[in-house]
């Protein structure tokens, strides 16, 4: 029987819960703020990690900001990964934007100001219809 999932899916799963605590526990950096851990990207040969961020409450140069430092402290998020992970060799890891969330919110956003000027336009519509009748009765 087949497995479900790949050696390098179960591996970067793991690196997921691993450094999202070590960068809520162990990176001491308040320049870094609230990040959050979405994804992390494994290569087949598990030797290069790429861990997505991102930010809900940043602006994009606040949030640059906070992937720079975050790569610049990335070996020493990889060494408290060796500790905590049990791999023969632990994968070099850099750190990328996720803009995913914010596109979501932003997508979201124009979908509710479109339905809002749909109805504002269906009221105005109606109000003219409404009136042209009485014009009419009259």
């Amino acid at each position: 029987m087949a497995r479900e999932f790949t050696r390098s899916d179960r591996v970067a799963q793991q690196i997921q819960r691993d450094v999202a605590t070590i960068i809520q526990r162990d990176l001491r950096d308040p320049t870094i703020g609230m990040v959050t851990v979405s994804d992390v990207e494994v290569s087949r040969d598990l030797a290069y990690a790429k861990i997505f961020v991102s930010a809900l409450l940043q602006d994009d140069a606040e949030m640059k900001k906070s992937l720079e430092k975050l790569n610049e402290s990335a070996p020493y998020v990889r060494s408290l990964l060796a500790k905590s992970i049990r791999m023969r060799s632990v994968p070099n890891i850099k750190f990328c934007l996720d803009n995913s969330l914010n596109e979501g919110i932003r997508m979201s956003r124009l979908v509710d100001d479109a339905i809002a000027k749909d109805q504002a336009k269906s009221k105005i519509d109606d109000a003219d219809d409404s009136q042209v009748n009485k014009d009419d009765e009259a």
